[in-house]
């Protein structure tokens, strides 16, 4: 499985980084490949300075070896070696109009002294934030992803997206980060269904991804803004940096098990702020849209 799973996303990242090098018409990815010490190691793509996308990563990795004493704690082990493999992508464009959009996929395995394999799951989601609000846009990439998870059951939309609603919760701003999407984690075989079947079901959600993204960039990107509306996509973007310091997952478990710092901050976007006590004019579509924030809406 962490073969096929592994295959998999080495070919969805060339799809990925092949279409939006296609959309932005300018700016190409660079690519690094960098080895972990411990065992492992990755494919670092990431674009910059473009027509449309001011910075943007999609990257995949395959690391192994000892479980971490502080990673033996959050799953209630003992000493293990573990694998994991995955893609993540953040992309940040330059317009305001455009939101920026976040997507995950990974497996991972944990064994024994003998090299048996003692646990296993997926992982993963994709979630939009916009810096502007366009309802149909949220509907668009809802649906995508609503059509994408029927296909292998009708209750993994309402469950998965009603998860992401909670994870993707800045709790110090009592705020969502997005507008959500899917998130689901630790999806494992049971009676009902097997690992293949998982597979199945989040490759799904991966090929499904480009279809939810690049509608919308399309629509948005010669919109016109101006300082006001640019000043206001940074201070959001500041919010954006705060969850991914404060409460993601796939950040803590990066800099717990040594990765490659590069590779996993380059999901914070490049211009930022964060400006004291900043509240924007009521009935403004800034304040409308932290109103949307202010509690998980249901697209559909």
């Amino acid at each position: 499985m962490k073969d096929q799973f592994f295959t998999y996303i080495q070919n969805l990242q060339d799809q990925i980084t092949s279409k939006l090098e296609e959309v932005d018409g300018s700016a190409k990815f660079r690519e690094d490949n960098w080895q972990r010490p411990e065992g492992g190691g990755g494919r670092t793509r990431v674009i910059e300075n473009g027509n449309v996308f001011e910075k943007g990563g999609v990257n995949i990795s395959a690391v192994h070896g000892k479980l971490p004493e502080s990673m033996q704690k959050m799953f209630g082990v003992g000493e293990v070696d573990f694998f994991a493999c995955g893609l993540s992508l953040v992309i940040h464009p330059k317009s305001p109009m455009v939101p920026t959009v976040h997507a995950n996929w990974r497996y991972f395995e944990m064994y024994d002294e003998s090299g048996n394999v003692i646990d296993s799951w997926f992982g993963g989601g994709q979630d939009l934030t916009p810096y502007y609000l366009f309802d149909e846009d949220a509907v668009h990439f809802h649906k995508t992803s609503k059509t994408a998870c029927d296909k292998h059951d009708p209750e993994f939309y309402p469950k998965y997206k009603k998860q992401c609603d909670s994870y993707f919760w800045n709790a110090h701003r009592h705020e969502a980060r997005g507008i959500g999407g899917l998130f689901f984690d630790y999806l494992k075989a049971t009676e009902k269904r097997s690992m293949q079947d998982w597979f199945d079901f989040v490759t799904e959600v991966g090929n499904n991804f480009l279809e939810s993204y690049v509608p919308i960039v399309e629509k948005r990107k010669d919109l016109p803004y101006d300082e006001s509306h640019r000043n206001w996509q940074e201070i959001r973007r500041g919010r954006y940096v705060e969850f991914n310091l404060v409460h993601d997952k796939g950040t803590l478990f990066g800099l717990k098990t040594n990765g490659r710092i590069e590779s996993i901050l380059m999901s914070l976007p490049p211009h930022v702020q964060w400006v004291y006590d900043h509240h924007p004019e009521p009935g403004s579509p800034e304040s409308e849209l932290l109103e949307v924030l202010s509690k998980p809406k249901d697209w559909l």
